[in-house]
């Protein structure tokens, strides 16, 4: 039954990973995972994950910039969705190793194996997320409000078809991220999530990295995946509303050739709101703040420490490897 119910946290997790995860190659950032924190500096990435046992396991490694391999990724809304590219893919592994250590404290199997998420699951469980994101939030709100459009023919004005679309969608995002969230697992991932927050907001201010002192850190942070996230839907409406395709088909292929467009922008519009929060993209990004409500949770001193190990463990390699870091 555990084994099933940690597989059933890493399956959900997985769809939760655009909003816990921060992507921005030259900062700081992180990623909540099942009981732990990954952290991540522009040329290394640590991980921290407690174990039922109280036991911390840590794992770290290099990274490669991608903007550093190869010039053009590093061009305005270009790097967007490189970094997005690269972010995704490194969290994934970092909930995969969480979840591995949470399946390493179950016993053996009859053949004296013990259970992990190997290639095979983790690449069905990509597979799931890819269709479950282009289901939940691209097709049942095109769906949903074609079907409005019939009953009444008002709803299928351009400005009006795109509003309604874009709400639903933004409806079911929040219903999901409330719902997961009275699970108790995921709302100590949530909890983890504000402990990444919090840590980041220390060493951006150059604060000493001690309990008492991160904790005094609000968890809303502008740069976190679920601002990005709400930007995305955001942005995706005044697109949408600017090109004049009607057939149900033709809007479901733009949408999804669109977005990586999209995020490249909402990207281009986190940064610049990162650094001028007094600006009129700052406002752009507000209702992710809001939403940080639910996807962040107070975190308690034991879920800060896996955060500063984190930290430590990828900020070791990054002196190491002599990389520019910059503080937003």
């Amino acid at each position: 039954m555990r084994r099933w119910r940690q597989y059933l946290r890493f399956l959900t997790a997985v769809q939760l990973l655009p909003a816990l995860e921060s992507g921005e190659e030259i900062l700081v950032g992180g990623q909540a995972v099942m009981e732990g924190v990954m952290m991540r500096s522009p040329h290394a990435w640590g991980i921290a994950v407690r174990k039922s046992s109280g036991e911390i396991v840590t794992h770290s490694e290099p990274l490669e910039r991608p903007s550093e391999k190869h010039k053009w990724m590093g061009w305005p809304v270009v790097r967007g969705v490189m970094t997005l590219g690269h972010a995704m893919s490194l969290g994934f592994r970092a909930l995969k190793f969480s979840a591995n250590a949470a399946l390493d404290e179950l016993p053996a199997n009859d053949q004296g194996k013990k259970l992990e998420i190997g290639g095979w699951v983790a690449g069905l469980n990509m597979a799931f997320s890819v269709l479950f994101f282009i289901a939940m939030y691209k097709f049942l709100p095109l769906l949903a409000t074609t079907e409005l459009k019939k009953l009444n023919p008002a709803f299928g004005q351009q400005f009006v078809f795109n509003l309604v679309d874009g709400l639903i969608r933004i409806g079911l995002f929040l219903l999901f991220v409330w719902g997961v969230s009275l699970w108790k697992d995921i709302r100590r991932v949530y909890e983890y999530h504000g402990a990444e927050h919090k840590t980041v907001f220390a060493f951006e201010n150059g604060d000493p990295l001690h309990t008492a002192e991160i904790q005094k850190y609000s968890t809303y942070h502008p740069r976190c995946g679920t601002s990005f996230l709400m930007t995305v839907m955001i942005i995706s409406m005044l697109v949408y509303m600017a090109i004049p395709v009607h057939t149900f088909w033709a809007r479901f292929g733009i949408r999804i050739a669109l977005l990586p467009v999209i995020a490249g922008v909402s990207y281009e519009i986190i940064r610049f709101a990162a650094k001028h929060r007094g600006s009129l993209f700052a406002l752009m990004t507000a209702p992710g703040l809001w939403l940080q409500r639910i996807t962040t949770q107070s975190p308690d001193d034991k879920q800060v420490e896996c955060a500063i190990i984190a930290l430590d463990k990828a900020m070791a390699l990054e002196k190491e490897r002599g990389g520019e870091l910059v503080i937003a």
